[in-house]
């Protein structure tokens, strides 16, 4: 059993920070269970673009409001805490937080926490073995 607190991982190297966001990474790839769980800050007034072309992410906003938009189809959908958006096509998106968002973020496959988004918003698929028990 893992047990976790957003405590522990603040200031770590599983606490990854840029202009417009912030993720806490709870859980990674090195814990061997096939996904990845990261609570993440939008900050206000931000736009941030992303595409994860190697990965399915599923974000569940706990609080905030904004938009996402899809830039396949262009269609824009409102965030606020209850939403749940699923990248299940490798979505390229912006997000709009009007205010803070904070949201939960699950990752498939895992990301190992050492991946930057590159000049396209995407994650590189890096692998890694898990941790020993």
């Amino acid at each position: 059993m893992i047990v976790r607190t957003l405590d522990e991982i603040t200031g770590t190297e599983a606490d990854v920070r840029s202009e417009n966001w912030r993720s806490r990474r709870i859980v990674l790839a090195k814990e061997g269970v096939g996904f990845s769980v990261h609570e993440t800050t939008l900050y206000a007034g931000t736009e941030s673009t992303f595409w994860y072309a190697n990965h399915v992410e599923a974000v569940f906003v706990t609080s905030g409001e904004g938009e996402i938009e899809d830039l396949g189809t262009g269609a824009v959908h409102p965030l606020a805490p209850g939403t749940l958006y699923l990248l299940n096509d490798h979505d390229k998106h912006v997000v709009r937080p009007r205010t803070e968002i904070r949201c939960v973020c699950v990752f498939n496959p895992p990301v190992t926490g050492r991946e930057v988004h590159d000049e396209n918003g995407v994650y590189p698929l890096v692998t890694e073995s898990p941790a020993p028990a």
